[in-house]
């Protein structure tokens, strides 16, 4: 479709929360795009003179594309020069360190900016011609943002029924209902949430409508699935029909994966460096903004994984009407992204470019595919197969750890029938034998009325784990005694 041929969003500015309503542009705001215009003098804005800024420049090594040898061990480097003034630049595209650490540019710098929007161009195909990208401290400041946008106190959201904890209560403290949505191996199940929002009134008397549903699709954290795209239209469809907004949360988006195959059927040349650069843009998931005819779609993206958590730096996606109002709400809360952060970042994207910054994503999918296929073949290996079930993962840091509880001889008579006794029991086995994994309760969202049926609720406890950090050696002792600790307590050995 070409861009003269692109819809418009549509404008959704009724699903506005009450703060959002009250919330005015910025005055002081309008007055940036003069900033950098050298016909005027710029009396308008208290901003300290950056010529007294504590730095001339900063230098930046980092891995030359394309990566050869893997991530870890590229010892082929560039250097770049980031410079306080423009006139001193060596680099065209860098951010100017007097600019970027000075008051403005609250939507982001342009220089990081354009290279985002051309990466999102190159991934993801957006049905819509006015959509935009506004730069943020990271999903979690994201999402609250989200909330504070869309929602007032006693609105509902409707959230995986297991998912990232930050984000439960991020909700729960805006005095918001969460409500869990049913899931299996391949993600929310879109006939079960349609059924849910059939009978919403009666599962949920005098609670409203919802009207954000967030999800991770890739990578889910903590399961480690990944949604199918077969059902991405069917949810979408669903969002459509009860006008609600998808926040779509992707910090583990690049971390997908091929398939695990058990270590003895695996083809020792399966490499996803040695994949196109095409061939690796396909085979990933389709985002919910490729479906998005209306503008209803809120991507959150961030560089968390594919940097560093601590740069503090991500990005939303969507339509240019609904980031004006992240935008009002940032000049009063964040102000910017670290100029330090975007200065850098944007200084290494460009530098690279769009191939080279695919290089690097492929990279990335090889390492943590090498992570993902020790962990799992050392869980196949230690793991008590007659009590714990281990679901394949193909994306993400994750992996999840299924245990039937009522294999444990104890289970009615000590523990009553009650699995979340037995799961903090074996927990706290699990930390004295010298290995930790986090429980599956602590991501469970909790329905918010007190007598609706649980979701998928039985005998079967989860344990997440991670393989992203934890050296080869360490994983296999971890798993080991993890085996070792279940065959003891389910009597098995």
């Amino acid at each position: 479709m070409t861009s003269d041929k692109l819809i418009h969003a549509r404008n959704f500015s009724h699903l506005f929360s009450d703060e959002a309503r009250r919330r005015k542009p910025s005055p002081i705001k309008t007055t940036m795009a003069y900033f950098q215009d050298p016909e005027v003098v710029f009396l308008g804005a208290g901003m300290p003179p950056s010529e007294i800024f504590p730095l001339k420049a900063m230098s930046i090594e980092v891995p030359r594309p394309p990566f050869v040898g893997g991530l870890a061990r590229c010892e082929d480097t560039m250097v770049g020069t980031l410079s306080r003034e423009q006139k001193d630049l060596t680099f065209d595209k860098d951010v100017p360190l007097a600019r970027a650490l000075q008051y403005g540019n609250s939507r982001g710098q342009s220089e990081l900016l354009n290279f985002l929007k051309e990466h999102t161009r190159l991934f993801h195909h957006i049905p819509y011609k006015d959509w935009d990208i506004i730069t943020t401290t990271g999903s979690t400041q994201s999402w609250d943002a989200s909330l504070r946008i869309f929602c007032n106190k006693g609105d509902t959201v409707l959230l995986e029924e297991y998912t990232y904890s930050s984000s439960v209560e991020a909700a729960e403290a805006q005095g918001l209902n969460c409500v869990p949505m049913a899931m299996d191996d391949e993600g929310i199940i879109p006939e079960k949430l349609e059924n849910l929002l059939e009978n919403w009134t009666g599962v949920y008397p005098g609670t409203p409508m919802p009207k954000l549903l967030y999800t991770i699709p890739t990578g889910q954290n903590p399961t480690g699935c990944t949604l199918s795209d077969n059902r991405k239209p069917y949810i979408y469809s669903l969002a459509q029909k009860y006008d609600m907004i998808i926040i779509e949360d992707e910090p583990y988006y690049f971390l997908q994966m091929d398939p695990y195959c058990p270590q003895d059927q695996r083809e020792a040349a399966t490499n996803a460096e040695a994949k196109s650069n095409e061939a690796f843009i396909r085979s990933l998931s389709r985002s919910f903004l490729e479906l998005d005819i209306d503008g209803r779609v809120v991507r959150l993206d961030s560089v968390s994984k594919t940097f560093a958590p601590g740069c503090r730096l991500g990005w939303i996606v969507g339509s240019r009407h609904l980031l004006d109002t992240y935008w009002n709400l940032h000049e009063v809360s964040i102000q910017s992204t670290c100029g330090f952060a975007q200065s850098i970042i944007s200084g290494i994207l460009n530098r690279w470019g769009q191939c080279g910054y695919v290089d690097w994503l492929k990279g990335l999918r090889q390492e943590y595919t090498l992570k993902r296929n020790w962990c799992l073949d050392h869980c196949h290996k230690y793991l008590p197969s007659k009590v714990v079930t281990v679901p394949p993962v193909s994306a993400g840091m994750f992996f999840m750890l299924h245990v039937d509880a009522s294999k444990h001889p104890e289970f009615q008579t000590t523990f009553q029938g009650n699995k979340a006794l037995l799961e903090r029991y074996i927990y706290e086995k699990c930390v004295a034998a010298g290995v930790l994994l986090a429980c599956g309760s602590w991501f469970k969202v909790k329905s918010p009325t007190s007598g609706v049926e649980k979701v998928n609720d039985n005998t079967t406890m989860s344990f997440r784990g991670t393989y992203a950090s934890v050296p080869p050696d360490a994983m296999v002792k971890g798993l080991s005694i993890l085996g070792e600790t279940l065959k003891k307590e389910f009597k098995l050995i």
